[in-house]
C-alpha cells in the first residue's frame, strides 16, 4: 500500500501563511506528478498545484501568485507554501500522486476572518 504523508496543516488568520508538506516513497515520488488537491464542505475536490518530475508547475487559477509548489528529490517529498491565506482557502488539502492515483490522509487547514 502506498502511503503519502502529509503535515503542515492547522489554524492560521486571513493573511497568514502555512507550508504542506508529504512525503512519497522514493519509487513513486521519481516518476509521478506531485500535487495537491482541496475539497471545501459541501464542495467537489479541486486541483490545486501540480508539479512535474522536471519540476514544470500548474496552479488553480484562485491560487495563482499566492501559493508555490516545489518538490525536494533528494527528501520525495513535495511542499506546498500557502501565503495570503483567504477564508476560501480552508478545506481539507490531500496530497497525491498520479494525477489522482495515490492519496494521502488528508491535512485540514482552516482560515479564519
Amino acid at each position: 500500500q502506498v502511503q503519502l504523508v502529509e503535515s503542515g496543516g492547522g489554524l492560521v488568520q486571513t493573511g497568514g501563511s502555512l507550508r504542506l508538506s508529504c512525503a512519497a516513497p522514493k519509487n513513486i515520488f521519481s516518476i509521478y506528478i506531485m500535487g495537491w488537491y482541496r475539497q471545501a464542505p459541501g464542495k467537489e475536490r479541486e486541483l490545486v498545484a501540480a508539479i512535474t518530475t522536471d519540476g514544470s508547475t500548474n496552479y488553480a487559477d484562485s491560487v495563482k501568485g499566492r501559493f508555490t509548489i516545489s518538490r525536494d528529490n533528494a527528501r520525495n517529498t513535495v511542499y506546498l507554501q500557502m501565503n495570503s491565506l483567504e477564508p476560501e482557502d480552508t478545506a481539507v488539502y490531500y496530497c497525491n500522486a498520479g494525477p489522482m492515483i495515490y492519496w494521502g490522509q488528508g491535512t485540514e487547514v482552516t482560515v479564519s476572518s
